[in-house]
């Protein structure tokens, strides 16, 4: 009786020693995806053979939109090209188009170009097409919606011209939804 009560203990320590090493191993993992920020990715620009580093804003703060050209929101185009060069010394617009929601977003890389210069007069960058929602989300989305990523907050996404907002440190301030429209109160009380 006492060789198996020596057992257990023996076992249960072993145990808890295995359970702690677990513990110390997650942490490990946590912190090295916590500390991933926005810096860490590139996108294929828009523009073909053109790249965009997140790297480059450091400094500045940055609002990703995934947008559409066939939506009730797109004429927040406008108002993203506005807030763009109101702000151009302390903030980066990036318009990800998506085809997500609706089928809104059906066209090319070369027609969106088109479509956002022609319609709008965008300056700001667009990151090629990318896919917002579902198993094949683009990293930096998934970054952006997930707390367990980006360290602030869980976003879902439910639609076009859904925001994003980060700080000078490319750290998650905000995720604003598409009816706030890019020049509310809401986003740029932030940039005053």
């Amino acid at each position: 009786m006492k060789k198996i009560f020596i057992v257990m203990i023996s076992l249960g320590a072993f145990f808890n020693s295995c359970a702690q090493k677990k513990n110390e191993i997650s942490k490990v993992k946590t912190n090295k995806v916590m500390s991933k920020s926005i810096y860490d990715y590139k996108v294929d620009a828009l523009e073909e053979g053109k790249t965009i580093n997140f790297a480059d804003y450091k400094g500045k703060k940055i609002l990703i939109v995934n947008t559409a050209s066939e939506c009730g929101f797109t004429p927040q185009y406008a108002d993203l090209e506005k807030l763009s060069n109101e702000y151009k010394d302390k903030l980066v617009v990036v318009g990800f188009p998506a085809n997500n929601f609706g089928g809104q977003e059906p066209g090319t890389n070369v027609e969106i170009g088109a479509f956002c210069q022609k319609n709008y007069g965008v300056t700001f960058p667009l990151a090629s097409k990318v896919s917002v929602k579902g198993e094949d989300t683009a990293p930096i989305f998934k970054y952006l919606s997930e707390k367990s990523l980006n360290g602030v907050k869980d976003t879902e996404i439910q639609w076009n011209f859904t925001k994003f907002l980060l700080d000078e440190n490319g750290k998650l301030i905000d995720s604003f939804v598409s009816k706030v429209k890019p020049t509310d109160e809401e986003i740029t009380k932030y940039l005053k």
